[in-house]
């Protein structure tokens, strides 16, 4: 197959100009190459593409694929990992991973977690800071936890995103609410062990590929999986295949979560255990990292023996066969 390759370098908006944690979810060099030299690998033809611009610039120009691998993140608005696949869509032409409704929706992690929470999935009570007026009417028990409701890897959540009193919620809210411009997600802060579980396929082909114990060393930011534990990992985290009890249970919250959003073709799962000793469903990442290096995805699959041609041909398995149901069409 000849397959697009979409993606946001994040050594391009850092020379335009944006922070080191604004541009955290984008991707460098090595994940591209690594990307495409797997699609190689497995016998296709990879075509560069870029961003949401590039693409729209080569789709007018009567430029197609036979599916596109996609990994865009966006930059703009609350949908922007929805805007790759809304205009795939719009041209007819198939793509991995997820569709535009899962991806608008699970990068919202308030409207992600009342649809998990309708379809029975466990998650920690929450409640949504859209202004600084909104702080007062929080009513849940402390301590509490605070990250900005759309963001990924990490960003807005460091050792102060736990809080233990009023007064921590107050002025931690107002910083997040400064910061990111956006409302701050407010959870029950659960005290327990912290998974990610990477998931590879699409409804009730998906499986657990393996599960990921996430533990913090005594140099990391305390109480949160942020953006300095995950930027600056080596000395902070350690991270163990987990093939217990615990583990089990995890998995099986993660799928029920992937399966409720309708997550497709492969992605990662955040679990912790509360004082209860029961899972509970965090977020989910339906646009997981594909760093050969860095990103939890790929260690979960090194742990498990999978090379990563063997992680990339397991997502695209899952793309061919879900867009073969479909009759060719995505």
């Amino acid at each position: 197959m000849r397959i697009g390759v979409t993606y946001d370098l994040r050594s391009d908006y850092l020379a335009l100009g944006l922070g080191e944690e604004e541009t955290a979810e984008f991707d460098s060099e090595v994940t591209i190459a690594a990307i495409c030299g797997a699609l190689e690998a497995l016998d296709h033809e990879p075509v560069r593409i870029g961003g949401i611009k590039r693409l729209a610039e080569r789709l007018v120009a009567g430029e197609r694929w036979d599916g596109v691998f996609n990994i865009c993140e966006g930059l703009k608005g609350v949908a922007r990992e929805a805007q790759v696949p809304a205009l795939l869509e719009a041209y007819d032409v198939p793509y991995v991973f997820s569709d535009p409704l899962t991806l608008a929706l699970a990068l919202d992690k308030g409207m992600t977690k009342r649809i998990v929470r309708s379809a029975g999935v466990p998650t920690p009570d929450f409640a949504l800071v859209n202004c600084a007026d909104d702080i007062g009417s929080v009513d849940l028990p402390f301590p509490l936890f605070l990250k900005p409701v759309a963001e990924g890897s990490g960003k807005g959540v460091s050792a102060k995103s736990r809080v233990a009193d009023r007064a921590g919620l107050s002025r931690v809210a107002k910083d997040l609410l400064a910061r990111f411009h956006q409302p701050v997600l407010v959870e029950t802060f659960l005290p327990g062990r912290e998974f990610t579980v990477g998931i590879v396929g699409t409804g009730e082909d998906a499986a657990a590929l393996g599960v990921l114990e996430v533990v913090w060393t005594d140099k990391a930011s305390a109480h949160g999986y942020g953006y300095e534990n995950k930027e600056h990992f080596e000395d902070k985290m350690i991270y163990r295949l987990a093939e217990d009890r615990a583990a089990d249970e995890a998995a099986d919250v993660a799928l029920a979560a992937w399966r409720a959003l309708r997550c497709r073709d492969g992605g990662r799962v955040d679990i912790r255990f509360g004082g209860d000793g029961n899972a509970y469903f965090l977020e989910v990442n339906p646009l997981a990292g594909l760093n050969p290096d860095r990103s939890d995805l790929v260690f979960i699959a090194r742990f498990k023996g999978l090379s990563y041609r063997d992680l990339i041909a397991r997502i695209l398995e899952s793309f061919v066969r879900r867009h073969a149901r479909a009759g060719g069409a995505d």
